[in-house]
């Protein structure tokens, strides 16, 4: 699942990138909410593809990611 605001619908994600992205490595995530969704993306090809969760899922994939 991909989400991309329709032109001129007003949607304006804001990105955040993540507090483990620094400047000594090359991995950057970023993540944006929309409504419903949580996007992540990676900060080096931010027109590129997006991974869009759900609510329920994001909280699951939070401890996984956090633990690794």
């Amino acid at each position: 699942m991909s989400f991309k605001p329709a032109p001129g619908d007003g949607t304006v994600l804001e990105w955040i990138k993540s507090s483990y992205s620094g400047a000594d490595t090359p991995s950057c995530v970023e993540v944006a909410t929309a409504p419903h969704l949580i996007l992540v993306r990676d900060s080096k090809n931010p027109t590129g593809p997006r991974l869009a969760l759900g609510p329920a899922a994001w909280r699951g994939f939070l401890p996984y990611a956090s633990g690794h």
